[in-house]
């Protein structure tokens, strides 16, 4: 399915347009929607992959995990979480270097044989063609963020040193500022204003980032959104994890909407839409493609799953709901 092009940053299938103005909630997404991450939790992968590579498997000729990379695995729908998608990399480059195979090449073989399972799916086929014991062993992953090494040494890196120990009440192995800096924010006081003239105070998050995270980021903005609606799934077990429907529909319900937009930039993000919808719940998945180093790219990776509606940026919005 193509999209219809309605004008420039706005993608659109005419079927949904009263859907559109008869919405009464909107739910956020935070990073890629009300944040970009390409400078900051992208970098952190980037740079954790390779600090884990050299460190734990005295690997010092590792490729650099790029945006292809990133964007590919997190097209499979099974890596909301950036530390899952880090650890992929990483057991994927110790294998290609076991077997003799192009790194490059072998990662973008883990990621065609990834599904929504996520490092359950990359692990099964990794252990197919390699041993990976020894690195498994050493990083125990996932585990929690308190305790997990691989954990420990992203949030390190992510945070920086401040914020990591008034976080997480532990010092930092790590000097540097935290990546968390390089975090720029989209959403602005215009945009929610214009929003609340339609939905009033029914405008929530959904994000895997935990709360304190987010607010560091949007500071004041953040209370803004109805937080008693909204969930921060890193503050929460892993198996609340997107693509898991149970969040999204506890804003839902905790808005008292029936007709929901909710915004996101992901797979996991669409799968967890459609779900919802299944149980029930209207939603109206509208997808967020200009943060990614590819928009075209993810544009049709949208189109080919079913989406709707696309967006360039959260700020088209007010253009394709009537407030402008």
């Amino acid at each position: 399915m193509t999209l219809l092009k309605k004008q420039d940053g706005i993608y659109l299938d005419d079927s949904i347009i009263n859907t559109l103005k008869t919405s009464d909630g909107i739910i956020f997404d935070c990073d890629g929607v009300l944040i970009d991450i390409t400078k900051s939790y992208d970098l952190t992968i980037i740079k954790t992959t390779k600090y884990v590579l050299e460190n734990f498997a005295n690997i010092t000729d590792s490729i650099k995990i790029d945006s292809q990379i990133i964007d590919g695995f997190k097209s499979t729908g099974g890596f909301n979480d950036e530390v899952d998608l880090a650890y992929a990399s990483i057991i994927s480059i110790v294998a290609a270097k076991k077997i003799g195979r192009d790194q490059r090449e072998f990662i973008f073989d883990v990621i065609k044989n990834c599904d929504i399972s996520g490092i359950i799916s990359a692990e099964k086929f990794i252990e197919g063609l390699a041993e990976i014991n020894e690195i498994k062993h050493k990083l125990s992953y996932p585990g929690t963020h308190h305790d997990n090494q691989l954990y420990k040494i992203f949030d390190q890196i992510f945070y920086g040193p401040e914020l990591y120990q008034k976080l997480f009440k532990k010092k930092s192995n790590f000097n540097e500022s935290g990546l968390i800096e390089n975090d720029i924010v989209i959403v602005n006081d215009l945009l929610i204003s214009k929003l609340k003239t339609k939905y009033n105070s029914k405008i929530s998050i959904v994000t895997g980032r935990g709360k304190e995270s987010v607010r560091y980021s949007l500071k004041k903005l953040l209370d803004e959104f109805d937080l008693d609606s909204s969930a921060f799934l890193e503050d929460e077990s892993r198996d609340m994890a997107k693509p898991n429907p149970v969040s999204l529909v506890g804003a839902i319900t905790a808005m008292k909407s029936s007709n929901v937009i909710y915004v996101g930039d992901s797979m996991e993000d669409l799968i967890m839409a459609k779900k919802v919808t299944q149980q029930g719940y209207k939603t109206t998945f509208c997808g967020i493609i200009g943060t990614s180093k590819n928009p075209q790219e993810k544009l049709e990776l949208f189109e080919k799953n079913g989406a709707l509606m696309v967006l360039e940026s959260i700020n088209f919005l007010p253009k394709i709901i009537n407030l402008e």
